[in-house]
């Protein structure tokens, strides 16, 4: 009952769209911002602003991050329960029944379940390397597009369970992890398509 219970509060935490519904407030439809149709912090940061899309991924991150901090810092979730009530805010982001069930893409929110679960730990390493890879790929190639963006974000996973892997983390975190990127990449998945397509 209690993994039923804080599975499904999680999950609502995360369906919280409040990059849209700012976004809405100033009367705009931050999807229409970007290509991707994204109701995320990106798009509202470029339809109202830098500050307004630091906000918007503050918001997202925190969603991620309470009340999840909470429950492992105190021990009231363990093992598998690690699991299913760390995915469901991802999975409500992506999948955000307030706007029939097509979210966000989940970066901002995945960093503030990793945040809560390791306490900071994973989710630093997985900012290094979303910062290293980006800053390499400026160097060789000035104009980043979404579409590579989107694979920035995967590898970053990748390497994040490589780390984890490493570092000898319970089975439950790896399997996370792991949904973690299918989430991901399923929201990511004509940008990844896109760039297949084009190096074809």
């Amino acid at each position: 009952m209690k993994i039923l219970l804080f599975t499904v509060i999680e999950f609502f935490m995360g369906s919280l769209m409040f990059s849209y519904w700012i976004g809405l407030f100033f009367k705009k439809d931050i999807r229409e911002a970007g290509e991707d149709l994204n109701p995320g912090a990106f798009n509202l940061g470029k339809s109202l602003g830098f500050g307004f899309g630091v906000l918007g991924a503050l918001l997202d991150f925190l969603k991620g991050f309470f009340p999840l901090v909470l429950l492992k810092y105190y021990s009231i979730i363990n093992g598998w329960e690690i699991f299913f009530i760390g995915l469901a805010p991802i999975v409500g982001h992506a999948f955000s029944p307030f706007l029939n069930f097509k979210g966000g893409k989940g970066v901002a929110v995945s960093f503030g379940v990793w945040s809560a679960l390791t306490f900071f730990e994973v989710s630093l390493v997985y900012a290094v390397v979303l910062a290293f890879l980006e800053i390499i790929l400026r160097v060789f190639k000035k104009n980043v597009t979404s579409e590579v963006d989107s694979v920035i974000t995967l590898s970053g996973l990748v390497i994040s369970f490589l780390y984890i892997w490493f570092r000898n983390y319970e089975i439950y975190y790896l399997a996370l992890m792991v949904f973690n990127f299918v989430v991901m990449f399923y929201k990511n998945r004509k940008e990844v398509a896109y760039l297949l397509r084009k190096a074809g």
